[in-house]
């Protein structure tokens, strides 16, 4: 039993990871238990089991002394089973959760295991369950069961079930760790990728400079006939990447961010980190890109705020200011033109306004006739009759010759101007 106690043990560390120590630790642990149950002890005294690393012999000791009446070979066998497969699987959580804590921000490969509300459980090889929670998933994205996919780690969570392994298919650094797997120019660490920003399933803006005059970073990340960016295309499932060259100078930098829209002037604040963006007319959706796309994504890749605007959107607003400042100093001048009046003058204006303002109220007060509708009220002033007044001298007979009057319209149209003469 010892020397096969041994060799189990000695192949669970080859296989799983699990370190031979522990597994020794825990088999005396459980054999001591055991045995306990197996022996009379008094309160006072001190027993332990050891298993000796070299030959897996099984000792027992009370105060210090061997015992040797205990049949350890009895017992041992199915303790230590229990013991060693309870404790391999706490080893191998240990293990799995280690490993792939040490993995957070790569890549890791898989294959779709199954579908669970929403989310995407991966089988990674193997050796453990990531999770593709449906907000990291990209929305241009499908997958079916058994299906390879790649993943970026994002986080490790310890679990009652075992290690919990958070992936990504929609994080920037998705796209990051791609370019660093497929141009050998960034994993050496000649070319350098300065800043990313992503809407998953869509675009990305990716920024390189170059460590090596002689190496082109743009060049690099495109790889010959555009195979490099091409192979990381595919992997995303059709999104568009847009490789941008860093530059120092920010207007410079903004002008590649926003391609392919090309750029004209630029006016930079650099306290609140806003660029004013002019572009020519036929340049603007372009620039803006599909729902604000592309000036957004520009916006995160250069950390500046960017505010986009046409040459004519511009001269719009210039005369729109001048015509503003024009018409304030004609109505200055009308003022001042009122004021130098007579009293007089002031009086007869006066009493102008006070005619006009009566004369519509006396056609008003026709559109207060109750039952009176517009038509009726457009033949009455047609033929003269424009006020209440007016409709009062006419009298019943003069509105029934008005054409579409009748006897007894004629008399209501009298009876409700009485009420409101």
């Amino acid at each position: 039993m010892s020397q096969e106690l041994l060799a189990i043990i000695e192949q669970i560390e080859r296989e799983k990871g699990i370190k031979k120590e522990i597994m020794l630790e825990a088999v005396e642990s459980a054999l001591l238990s055991a045995a306990k149950r197996v022996i009379d002890l008094k309160p006072d005294e001190q027993f332990k089991v050891e298993i000796d690393r070299a030959t897996g012999e099984i000792r027992a000791f009370r105060n210090n002394e061997p015992v040797t009446n205990i049949d350890f070979g009895r017992i041992a066998a199915s303790t230590a089973r229990q013991v060693i497969i309870q404790k391999m699987r706490e080893a191998e959580k240990d293990v799995v959760f280690n490993e792939f804590q040490n993995r957070v921000g790569e890549i890791v490969s898989g294959t779709v295991y199954r579908f669970e509300k929403g989310n995407i459980i991966v089988d990674l090889l193997g050796k453990a369950e990531g999770i593709l929670i449906k907000r990291e998933q990209s929305p241009a994205e499908e997958f079916k069961q058994g299906q390879r996919i790649r993943a970026y780690v994002v986080e490790v969570k310890k679990d009652v079930k075992g290690p919990q392994i958070i992936l990504s298919r929609a994080h920037p650094n998705l796209v990051k760790e791609l370019f660093e797997l497929e141009v050998p120019e960034i994993y050496e660490g000649i070319v350098e990728i300065k800043a990313i920003s992503r809407q998953a399933g869509e675009r990305t803006k990716i920024a390189v400079s170059s460590k090596n005059d002689k190496v082109d970073s743009v060049g690099a990340c495109v790889g010959m006939r555009g195979n490099r960016v091409r192979n990381i295309v595919n992997e995303l499932q059709g999104e568009k990447i847009d490789i941008v060259r860093y530059n120092d100078d920010v207007r410079e930098y903004i002008k590649a961010a926003l391609s392919p829209a090309k750029v004209s002037e630029i006016k930079l604040d650099k306290e609140k980190m806003k660029a004013s963006v002019v572009v020519d007319d036929d340049q603007l959706s372009l620039s803006i890109g599909k729902h604000g796309q592309n000036v957004r994504l520009a916006s995160r890749l250069v950390g500046w705020e960017l505010d986009i605007r046409t040459k004519s959107m511009i001269a719009s607003e210039a005369l729109g200011g001048v015509g503003e400042k024009k018409a304030a100093a004609e109505a200055q001048v009308e003022e001042e033109k009122a004021a130098e009046k007579p009293k007089k003058a002031k009086k007869e204006a006066a009493k102008k306004a006070v005619k006009k303002a009566g004369k519509k109220k006396e056609a008003a007060s026709l559109e207060g006739l109750s039952g009176v509708g517009e038509k009726v009220i457009a033949s009455l002033e047609k033929a003269g009759i424009k006020s209440i007044e007016d409709i009062l001298k006419a009298k019943a007979e003069g509105l029934m010759e008005i054409k579409g009057i009748g006897e007894k319209k004629a008399q209501k149209i009298i009876a409700e101007a009485k009420k409101l003469s």
